[in-house]
């Protein structure tokens, strides 16, 4: 992955990456003062029923506006620079690409909060949103990792890495001096357990049911050491795992007993995501080349190779069957794969704006979520082929996007200086049974 933080890439790209502020907009009526600058811009939720009767679900007065929404949804299309390290890739998958319907309509609007501020370190990083019941949503904002609870709509900070911290309990590895000001670049939480991952190869593990952190540790020392992802899974021997892909073309396996390093694997490229099969046996692994790998998990030997990406990638899934998978690349393609017949995808699925930066399946796997780095979420069906598709249009850029354990919730962090906030969506539910009462 590139080392261009998001400082860098918003310095890049902030005369096409609009953040719908006073300066993009221009003010609406003639000139606009401080109190109604204030009035436009000012902290406000969106509930179900005010979307319902036309207010917009992240509080753009529109109607103050000198741009339509529909005006400003053309222009994000035609300006928005996808990041490509490979030139043109997104130009040249377009013939490949399925054609999709839309109108699925599996998740519906709920709630939008913007006392919850997600932000994001590095523009390529999109993995610091994670739910972990239906009302309870862990998340990045500036060096703190916070809590929001939809049901008491209470705001908690968990841990702040802008000072010192250590760990307060003493494994062998752990750096009992800990770390100062620690720049997280990628984040996991599941159950009770929630592992931070850093910018210079710190890996930082907490139980949230606990006091203080229990394990920090450094990967690498390396100078390109960046922790691009981190997935924590059930081990086949019963207990929990953690897994961390990094910069420096590594993959490494911990467990949450101990804290020991079980399996350190390494590949001629950074590795920027991988994801572990629901049998435990396999993992994706994907990163800076075209290609993509199968890996068996035991023994480190790569059992496939996927070919058709014409960028790099940074996201991948396992459909809850373990036969399944998806990737995300920067050439604007999620790409399903078949591990029966990996010779060609299943299905090429193109987004609308951007790189597919993360990738979720439901647990019971009718639904895929494609995330592109800004404005659009894509919810396919899996039982329709992928050919029939939600789409959640918004504006900003994604931190991450996350289904609850029960997949009764969707949620989406938007990063922005004036609009940040978690948006999120409740599945839809019919009742057929109930149309024989009418």
């Amino acid at each position: 992955m590139s080392r261009l933080q998001l400082e860098d890439f918003y310095y890049m790209a902030e005369d096409i990456i609009d953040d719908m502020d006073e300066d993009d907009y221009g003010r609406a009526g003639g000139d606009m003062d401080a109190h109604e600058y204030d009035m436009l811009t000012k902290v406000t939720d969106t509930s179900s029923g005010q979307a319902r009767k036309g207010k917009d679900i992240q509080g753009i007065p529109w109607e103050r506006l000198n741009i339509t929404r529909e005006d400003y949804r053309l222009t994000r299309l035609e300006q928005y620079k996808n990041y490509e390290n490979i030139p043109a890739s997104g130009d040249a998958v377009v013939k490949e690409c399925k054609q999709m319907e839309k109108g699925g309509n599996y998740y519906e609007f709920f709630h939008n909060t913007r006392l919850v501020k997600p932000t994001i370190l590095h523009f390529q990083l999109r993995n610091l949103v994670w739910a972990t019941s239906k009302h309870d949503v862990y998340l990045m904002s500036n060096y703190s990792v916070m809590h929001w609870s939809s049901l008491s709509c209470h705001l908690s900070e968990i841990l702040n890495f802008s000072g010192h911290v250590a760990p307060t309990e003493k494994h062998p590895g752990s750096l009992l001096e800990g770390f100062t000001q620690t720049q997280i670049s990628t984040l996991a939480v599941k159950d009770n357990f929630m592992v931070a991952g850093g910018f210079q190869g710190e890996l930082t593990f907490k139980h949230l049911d606990r006091k203080g952190v229990a394990f920090c540790t450094r990967t690498t020392y390396d100078d390109n050491a960046i922790t691009n992802a981190i997935e924590i899974y059930d081990s086949l021997r019963g207990g929990i795992n953690f897994m961390a892909a990094n910069n420096d073309c590594s993959m490494r396996e911990y467990d949450t007993e101990r804290f020991q390093l079980l399996n350190h694997l390494r590949f001629p490229w950074p590795v920027n995501h991988t994801s572990v099969s629901p049998d435990r046996r396999l993992i994706t692994v994907v990163g800076d080349s075209l290609d993509g790998l199968l890996v068996d998990l035991q023994n480190g030997k790569t059992v496939a190779t996927v070919v058709g990406h014409l960028d790099y990638s940074f996201a991948s899934a396992w459909h809850p069957d373990g036969r399944i998978f998806a990737t995300g690349n920067q050439d604007k393609t999620c790409r399903v794969w078949d591990v029966r017949n990996l010779s060609r995808p299943v299905a090429t699925l193109k987004g609308n704006l951007g790189a597919i930066r993360s990738i979720r399946f439901s647990s019971d796997g009718q639904f895929m979520v494609a995330a592109e780095p800004a404005d659009f979420v894509h919810v396919y069906s899996t039982r329709a082929d992928y050919e029939k598709r939600q789409e959640i249009d918004f504006f900003g850029e994604i931190s991450g996007v996350s289904l609850s354990p029960d997949d009764e919730s969707l949620y989406i962090g938007i990063w922005d200086r004036t609009y940040a906030s978690l948006l999120q969506y409740n599945k839809r539910h019919t009742y057929a049974y109930l149309d024989s009462y009418l």
